[in-house]
């Protein structure tokens, strides 16, 4: 081992960065990758590693050795020899982090422009947040308007995610895809992104929203063009009657507090839809159940079914919604509401 402190803090930091940055590098830190943009984002993140385990061995080797060295002794209460410092000594040290942070950023802003410049033939999909739920719109053929609240994306296809929210600020997060943006009142933001791994994927709100943020997620289906197409046109169908009441469902963010198969929702913070004409039957005190439901709808704190707190459903959609669209989604509840029983 040789005699010269500064040989063997180059020893010993070279076999801790030799044992560490393998380590580092091994781990899975993030999960699976779904998109080009994860690929890119991975390889940065790497690329950050590397350069970042040999400055952290470097400083806490000095550290350890500086503490060791020139602790103080018993008995010795001075204050050290005088220092007057060494100017070509702070002239590199200062320089050299300097361009390490430079270069760096420098790739990190290169990597940022090429993910979020517009690619050919993108698809967009407006996203909408609302407590606490997301929805999803799509432009089908023949310009008609598809709202889901299920994200499907076809694999290989750029896409423009232009993102707002009726609400409170939230924030549209697909980890396997490695980009969120937050969903803020008034202004629209956006990212971009080309799915390349089909599969099954979660959309996670990452801002705290409201009581029910920890359950505002949703699902990502990367299937085959051919597929999505077919999916697309399905969906579109008719925009009139029940058709249009399942569209208004989706697009208001119901699916959030509420349950419905018809719709695909799975809420809990209100009553459950599947017994819709029950209820009514139950509580609407002899008036038809469309009476009933229209008035959940415009007033719904004018009667909430025991068991549940007044003031979470919106007071504000007898104003937001037409005449038509109310009778549209009235419709489609009687229908998709009676069926099933528990």
């Amino acid at each position: 081992m040789p005699k010269s402190p500064l040989a063997r803090m180059l020893i010993y930091g070279a076999i801790a960065t030799a044992i560490l940055l393998p380590i580092s590098l091994s781990i899975d830190w993030f999960p699976k990758q779904a998109s080009k943009s994860a690929h890119q984002i991975d390889t940065l993140y790497d690329v950050l590693l590397i350069v970042s385990v040999p400055i952290f061995v470097l400083v806490m080797t000095v550290a350890i050795y500086s503490v060791i060295r020139f602790r103080a002794r018993p008995g010795d209460t001075g204050d050290g020899p005088p220092i007057h410092g060494n100017a070509r000594l702070e002239v590199v040290w200062v320089v050299i982090p300097f361009l390490l942070v430079s270069s760096l950023a420098t790739y990190a802003w290169i990597t940022l422009h090429d993910i979020e410049k517009k690619k050919r033939g993108e698809m967009i999909v407006h996203v909408t947040g609302q407590q606490f739920e997301w929805s999803y719109r799509y432009t089908a053929s023949g310009g008609r308007t598809v709202q889901s609240n299920t994200l499907y994306l076809p694999v290989n296809k750029p896409v423009k995610f232009e993102i707002n929210t009726k609400d409170v600020i939230h924030s549209f997060w697909i980890p396997q895809f490695r980009l969120k943006s937050d969903a803020v009142p008034g202004i629209t933001t956006n990212w971009r992104a080309t799915p390349d791994r089909l599969g099954r994927y979660e959309v996670v709100c990452t801002e705290l929203c409201g009581a029910g943020h920890s359950l505002m997620r949703s699902t990502v289906y990367v299937v085959p063009e051919q597929t999505f197409t077919a999916w697309l046109n399905k969906q579109a169908g008719p925009a009139t009657g029940p058709g249009l009441g399942k569209q208004l469902f989706a697009q208001n963010g119901c699916s959030g507090c509420h349950t419905l198969a018809a719709a695909g929702a799975t809420g809990k913070v209100g009553p459950d839809l599947d017994r819709v004409v029950q209820d009514a039957a139950r509580y609407a005190k002899g008036q038809p159940a469309a009476t009933y439901i229209r008035q959940s709808i415009v007033t719904p704190n004018a009667f909430v079914v025991p068991g549940f707190p007044r003031s979470t459903m919106p007071q504000t959609f007898g104003k937001q919604l037409t005449a038509q669209q109310i009778s549209a989604l009235v419709q489609f509840l009687i229908q998709s509401g009676g069926g099933k029983k528990k």
